[in-house]
């Protein structure tokens, strides 16, 4: 109670309004012990501030005091009460602004308040209180005790108010959007922000009519008219008056001087009754409002008359920025009815192609063959010849009547479209492949005919598109759906059967040779690509009379494969081997070939021996394994792409491993220059597409690369290979205390290094630690490169729990594939699998020879051999053995170690899950836990790689990671540890 008295006979309280927009209240010296007594002293009967509880105690001045915004310090101070037991008494300027606050709250509770014109034209959102007679004087008052008093702020004050009641009150807040969505004015604010609300508004009664905020006693609309010309005449404007309940009370007006000022006349009779007492003054307003938004709109003699015609050139302006600026300043404007009709239009550029082309195939002959077509100018449904279209550009006019309809011909328009004419003509035509992109992507204009780095906005570019002739249609029908196209026999050469996809397949690449286009066979590994090329190989030799053989280019370790394939399917080919240290060069090659249906050779040598190889044009040009040439840049990529051949293929199961441009260096091969250059695609489509993922360019990849990629998926119900399953399955392992410690290590050595590298060292240190970390997972002895004694070759959990499994799928009489990307760990096993089996794998790796290679694929597939002679272990280099073998003989596939690309490892796997496996294939991927083994591996299971998009990803991406990403992607998860 002591304290309580002590405030109650001694309490006095002041306040100020703050730069934030905030109040402080504080008490007096020697009331500054208790502030948290004496806010909810003050604020208990407060309603608004939920009785002080939501109320901030802060120091200010060094002062404690009460926080308190505007709008709760006006609604206290309007009627403030304290607690009973708690008598106070109000500082001389509180008592000032109480007495304010107690006005402001009656006017905004009647809603008489408005924007301020002044400031607003000022650039500020500011607030205005409108005083009825009765509180004029008594608020005078009060500004002029505030002013005595050094109180400046009550105009702030009461605008904060507003503008917190807007932004905190629902009701407020929606009544207001309402209003600035049906006058878009209020959103701007000032000159200063060169917009046109307050030009010619002299008087705020208008301004405030302009923007919503007071109904206009006018009972009439005046505005302006814009009237089409008759033939060539200019184009008039004319006065109209509308009235407001009664529409169709129109009256064309005149402007006529009557002394100083102008007035409106109606051309026939007089103005209603009820208009004459505001005709004058409306007048002069609106024709201030005009002059100011639009100046040019003033006669030419300069005496504040309104024009009365407008040149072609005006009226474009009057439609295009004048008519808006009207409409901003809150005037009214009658249009012609077509306008917002024309305004939708955009030209279109169409070309018919003439409807001969294409009548029989052979008048094709690829991408760049030349197409005759005609020229058309679509505007809307209007349609306009080549002749018409020059001739208006020639007339130069934006506005044209045309069939009796209005054309609007923007001249940014016209010169795009005769840039595109130009630049057609000048390469004499648009060749196959324009045709063929701007029917697949329609509304884009081709990259021949278009200047990339003009400087109209690609949403302003002039669309383009073709019409097909009957036989493009159906040609182009065919490369869409290749179930479209006629399919031809199996070759009586060919010795075995083809399935009905298979018999497609090669039919398809038959077509694509015919109409002279190259394509990407993208079947699903083991689905018999090799056989669908080999029946192409073997028509085309039964149906043309060709001058030269075939070359295949396929990896070192399959050219055993393609001769065992051969000789099998098509006995009847003469195939040379242009491989070994006695190859044939220089002259004596084209010897050497005489009389060859095919020569293959591998990827290599096709680089090596680039001479030779580019002084024959190929009849047939393909590529297995075309993937061995993604890198674009590489010196092999780039000597194959430029041998010459009548005919390109690739073959390929995985058309993308790690990047978008890969996809561009199998299409530049297969159809030069289709995707245009590699520093265009990439800007077009690889950086947005990789970096943001954007949908629509990768459904516009999609539909250029469809009708040249022919992709089937084994699981595809109409292959109807009625394969057995897949099972894939997850071995989780764990780190043990050696290769934690290792593990650890190497994550702070690069986190130490990395933010002092260039990038170029950055992105080299992250790619050695991942391979150093994914060693260590595999077995320590990776990293310190030691040979691991007989007692300690098992200290990886990886490594035990392998051997674990390998004895159970031995003792059911199951052979097994075991895949890694280290060398070292593949000798590792090998000779751990030895001792604890009894049995020596086998090791394919990029050493081993051609010969050895053919002999070990052998003896692993055969089953009728003695116990001490079979193999049921078969350990493969990944990059070495994960493509072209066929290893069916296996049903078990182990990934000790992960690419971290679902492509690669699917296309490993596919040795022994293809047409031939007869039980099912479990796969075992090892993922070590704890490490970023299983994060990368979480990724990869919530996220489709681009592959899947367009037709993978590698590990390139984590090297663009920040230091703070890496660190938790490599970070190593102790508990998972095994001490």
């Amino acid at each position: 109670m002591r304290e309580d008295q002590r405030i109650k006979d001694d309490a006095v309280i002041s306040g100020k309004y703050l730069e934030d927009g905030t109040f402080f209240f504080w008490m007096d010296e020697g009331q500054q012990s208790n502030m948290m007594l004496i806010k909810h002293r003050l604020f208990g009967w407060h309603k608004a501030s939920y009785y002080g509880t939501i109320l901030e105690i802060r120091e200010q001045d060094r002062r404690q005091g009460i926080v308190v915004s505007s709008w709760l310090a006006m609604d206290y101070l309007a009627n403030a009460s304290t607690v009973k037991a708690m008598e106070i008494q109000w500082s001389e300027e509180l008592s000032v602004l109480r007495r304010a606050a107690q006005v402001m709250r009656t006017l905004l509770d009647q809603g008489l308040f408005a924007p301020d014109h002044e400031q607003w034209a000022a650039g500020v959102k500011g607030w205005k209180l409108m005083l009825p007679a009765k509180l004029n004087r008594e608020y005078a008052q009060i500004e002029y005790e505030a002013k005595y008093l050094g109180i400046t702020y009550l105009s702030e004050w009461f605008n904060q108010v507003v503008t917190e009641l807007i932004a905190t009150n629902p009701a407020v807040n929606t009544a207001w959007e309402q209003l600035i969505d049906a006058y878009p004015a209020l959103r701007k604010q000032g000159k200063s922000e060169g917009t046109p609300e307050f030009d010619g508004v002299e008087d705020e009664h208008d301004w405030l009519v302009s923007i919503g905020w007071k109904q206009d006693e006018v009972p009439f609309i005046m505005g302006l008219q814009l009237l089409e010309p008759d033939l060539e005449d200019d184009w008039g404007l004319r006065v109209i008056l509308q009235d407001k309940q009664i529409a169709d009370l129109i009256m064309e007006c005149t402007l006529e001087k009557d002394g100083d000022s102008y007035m409106a006349h109606p051309l026939e009779g007089g103005l209603p009754a009820h208009w004459q007492p505001y005709a004058a003054s409306k007048t002069e307003r609106e024709i201030r409002k005009w002059l100011s938004a639009v100046p040019w709109l003033e006669s030419h003699n300069r005496d504040g008359q309104v024009r009365r015609t407008l040149s072609e050139d005006e009226a474009w302006d009057f439609l295009d920025q004048g008519s808006l600026r009207l409409l901003e300043a809150g005037c009214s404007v009658f249009l012609p009815s077509w306008w917002e009709r024309v305004q939708k239009f955009t030209p279109k550029l169409k070309a018919k192609v003439a409807s001969t082309v294409g009548a029989t195939t052979h008048s094709f002959f690829g991408m760049k063959q030349l197409i005759e077509f005609n020229w058309k100018l679509a505007i809307g449904d209007l349609e306009l010849s080549e002749e018409e279209f020059r001739e208006l550009v020639l007339r130069k006019r934006r506005f044209i009547q045309i069939r009796g309809r209005w054309v609007h011909l923007d001249p940014a328009s016209i010169e795009q479209i005769r840039e595109i004419l130009k630049q057609v003509e000048k390469q004499r035509g648009l060749s196959f492949q324009d045709v063929l992109e701007l029917h697949l992507l329609e509304d884009e204009v081709p990259q021949e005919a278009y200047d990339p780095d003009t400087a109209v906005e690609e949403q302003q570019r002039v669309q383009m598109e073709v019409e097909l002739n009957d036989h493009l249609k159906e040609m182009i029908a065919k490369l869409h759906d290749h179930t479209q196209m006629p399919l031809y026999d199996t070759p009586s050469d060919f010795q075995g059967s083809l399935r009905k996809y298979q018999q497609e397949g090669f039919s398809w690449l038959l077509f694509l040779r015919q109409i002279g286009l190259g394509g990407c066979l993208a079947d699903d590994m083991g689905l018999g690509k090799t056989i669908q090329w080999i029946s192409y190989l073997l028509t085309i030799k039964q149906t043309e009379d060709i001058n030269a053989p075939a070359l295949l280019i396929c990896p070192t370790s399959v050219l055993g494969n393609w001769q065992m394939e051969l000789e099998r399917f098509a006995p009847s080919l003469q195939v040379h081997m242009h491989y070994g240290a006695g190859r044939a060069k220089g002259a004596a090659f084209i010897e050497s070939i005489r009389g060859a249906d095919l020569v293959i050779t591998s990827y290599t040598l096709a680089q090596m021996d680039e001479p030779e190889i580019c002084s024959v044009t190929w009849s047939s040009l393909c590529l297995d394994e075309a993937q061995m040439i993604k890198n674009a840049y590489t010196k092999q990529s780039a000597a194959i792409r430029q041998i010459p051949a009548d005919h390109r293929i690739a073959l390929t199961g995985t058309p993308i491993e790690n990047r978008l441009t890969e996809l561009w260096s199998i299409f530049d091969f297969v159809n030069p220059g289709y995707l245009s250059s590699l520093h265009d695609f990439r800007k077009r489509y690889v950086n947005p597409i990789e970096k943001e993922q954007d949908q629509g360019l990768i459904d516009q990849v999609q539909k250029l690369i469809r009708p040249f990629l022919l992709r089937r998926l084994k699981k595809d119900p109409k292959i109807q290979l009625a394969l057995p399953e897949k099972n894939e399955m997850k071995t989780y392992v764990s780190l043990n205390a050696e290769q934690g410690s290792l593990y650890e290590n190497l994550i702070q050595n690069m986190l130490e290094k990395v933010d002092e590298l260039t990038p170029m060292e950055r992105r080299g240190l992250i790619l050695a630690t991942l391979t150093k970390l994914k060693q260590v997972c595999d077995h320590p002895s990776l990293l310190v490169q030691e040979d691991v004694p007989i007692s300690e070759d098992l200290r990886s959990n990886k490594l035990a729990r392998l051997v674990e499994m390998i004895q159970e799928l031995r003792a059911e009489g199951e052979k097994c594939l075991i895949f890694t990307q280290f060398v070292q760990m593949g000798h590792l096993m090998q000779a751990v699998l030895e001792r604890e089996l009894g049995e020596k794998p086998q090791f394919l790796h990029g050493g081993v020879p051609k010969a050895k290679r053919d002999a070990m694929v052998a003896h692993f597939q055969k089953e009728d051999v003695a116990d001490e002679e079979s193999c049921s272990v078969f350990i493969l280099s990944l990059k070495a053995g994960g493509t072209g073998l066929n290893l069916t003989a296996a049903n078990h596939v182990f990934h000790i170690d992960r690419w971290w690309n679902p492509a690669v490892e699917n296309q490993a796997t596919d040795r022994a899950f293809r047409i031939g496996q007869r039980r099912d294939v479990q796969v075992h991927k090892f993922i070590t836990l704890g490490t970023l083994e299983e994060r990368i591996d979480e990724m990869i299971e919530s996220k489709q790689g681009l592959s899947e998009q367009i037709v993978g990803s590698g590990e390139g991406w984590v090297t663009e990671l920040s230091t703070s990403e890496l660190r938790e992607l490599f970070a190593l998860r102790k508990k998972w540890i095994d001490t």
